[in-house]
Formats: C-alpha cells, sequence, structure tokens
C-alpha cells in the first residue's frame, strides 16, 4: 500500500531522533505510536506516548490509554491540566477545539522541552481536514507534526491498519471531548460534563456503536446507530426513566441517528478552513 509506505518511511525519519507521540489511546494515535516504536527499534532512539489528563474526556479513557501503551510496549508518560479553568473555553466558544488544542499542545512542548525532545507527532488524519476542526490551526502555529495527514490516510485506511498491526484500538469508536455535547455558548461545567458521561456510559452499556448524548438545556438527545433503533425504543421507558434521575426533564431520540460534529451545524463555512 502506497501511503502505509509513505508512512513507513516518514515514521523512519522521525524517529532518527527521540520523539513523543500524542497519545489518547484512539485509533489514530495507537497507530503512530506503534509506528514509531517500531521505527524506533532501529534506530535506538526512543518514543514516549504522552497521554494529557484532562476532566474533558471520559473518566475510564487514561486507564485505556495507559493499557493501550502497555501492548504498544512504548513508554507511557501523563501531563495533567485544567483547561476550564486555564484555556479560556468556560462559555463554549465556537472557537474551543483551537483554544484547547493550542493549550494542551504548549503544555506538550514544554514537557517536550524539559526532556530535551524537538519531535511532537500527533494524529490528525485525512478525513479531519474535511469537517470544522479549528484545533489544527493550533497545531500548524505550534508546529506540530500530523504523519497520518502528511500522506494523506483516511481515518478508514487507519482502522484498516491498525488492524492489520493487531491493535486493540482498530475497533475503538471515537470519543471526543465532553464539551462537544453541548451548543457553542453554554457554560460548561464539570457537573454537566460528568452527568452527560453516566448517560452515556448507561446507554453505551445497554445498545454498543457510537452514542452520543446532546444536551439542549433540560432536553437530553439521544444519537444512535440507526440499526440499534429497535433496542433502544424496547427499552425506552427505562432509559427515559435513568435519564431524568440524572437530571433531564426531556429525552428524545435523533432521528438522524449517529453523526460526528451535530452540534457544527450553523457554522459559517468560511470558518471551515481556519
Amino acid at each position: 500500500m502506497q501511503k502505509r509506505d509513505q508512512l513507513v518511511h516518514k515514521m523512519s525519519e522521525y524517529a532518527r531522533r527521540d520523539v513523543i507521540v500524542a497519545f489518547s489511546g484512539g485509533v489514530d494515535s495507537s497507530l503512530l505510536l506503534r509506528m514509531a516504536c517500531e521505527a524506533a527499534e532501529k534506530t535506538g532512539k526512543k518514543v514516549y506516548g504522552v497521554t494529557v489528563q484532562t476532566k474533558l474526556h471520559p473518566a475510564g479513557e487514561m486507564e485505556e490509554a495507559k493499557r493501550t501503551a502497555e501492548e504498544i510496549g512504548a513508554m507511557h508518560l501523563v501531563v495533567t491540566v485544567d483547561e476550564l479553568e486555564e484555556a479560556g473555553i468556560r462559555d463554549n466558544p465556537a472557537d474551543r477545539c483551537y483554544l484547547c488544542k493550542r493549550h494542551l499542545f504548549r503544555k506538550m512542548l514544554e514537557k517536550a522541552e524539559s526532556m530535551g525532545i524537538q519531535t511532537v507527532l500527533e494524529g490528525t488524519n485525512e478525513d479531519d481536514l474535511h469537517v470544522y476542526r479549528p484545533g489544527i490551526r493550533a497545531l500548524k502555529e505550534l508546529g506540530i507534526i500530523s504523519p497520518l495527514a502528511e500522506v494523506h490516510m483516511s481515518k478508514d485506511e487507519v482502522r484498516k491498519l491498525a488492524g492489520e498491526y493487531g491493535l486493540s484500538a482498530a475497533s475503538k469508536p471515537a470519543t471526543p471531548c465532553l464539551a462537544t455535547r453541548f451548543p457553542y455558548g453554554t457554560v460548561l461545567t464539570y457537573e454537566k460534563m460528568r452527568q452527560v458521561e453516566s448517560g452515556e456510559n448507561y446507554l453505551k452499556d445497554l445498545l454498543g456503536g457510537n452514542i452520543r448524548l446532546r444536551v439542549h438545556g433540560d432536553i437530553a438527545r439521544i444519537e444512535a446507530d440507526r440499526e440499534v433503533f429497535p433496542v433502544l425504543m424496547r427499552h425506552s421507558k427505562e432509559i427515559t426513566e435513568y435519564l431524568k434521575n440524572l437530571g433531564y426533564c426531556y429525552v428524545t431520540l435523533d432521528l438522524e441517528g449517529f453523526r460526528s460534529g451535530s452540534m457544527d451545524v450553523g457554522i459559517l463555512a468560511g470558518q471551515m478552513s481556519e
């Protein structure tokens, strides 16, 4: 596969020096970390998977990242941040992703500098370049390298290659930060995000697949894969009861089903290129 060969070549070049891979435990960063470790075996350099510990992601993600790094055989480090206090995103602005990524990767670069490392890699893929991802601008400004995007590797291609490497993350659903569950302009609190996390975990255990619990004031809007709609309706009474006990007054099913970035509807087309 041409893209795979290109990626192997790039990783061999980056691994001529010690490198840091921004590692979330998702499929993109897991593939990068695995390939960086493979390349470093030939150069004798060190590879570190660095995970940002943040309250904006589900609590279980850190443990999964640790397990995946151990599976890969990589050295794993953790950087702790508090975005709501430090990144200026408490009001969930439309450029939240930019502000957050800029803050997180500045912390990552500080860690890299303290270790004498100049190369930081992260897992943006080709598909990310064609949707609303303002955080990509921050990566470019800070000089963070995105090898998957450089070789134009799509998400499906990443999953396929991760599967060929035998990575458990190959089939892992995407888990974007919990701030994406709220409309832009909503005042964010950790209490609200833990509430969403509890609801999503319940729905994932019951239904499986892709689940998002989008929150509009006191309305909980469920996005799920269409094939689980019948199961969802059979359990509608207990789902409604569970979510109301969390504090939501109304529970709805989005008939369009799961779709990434549904809160970005209405964002001006001019912002798409940022």
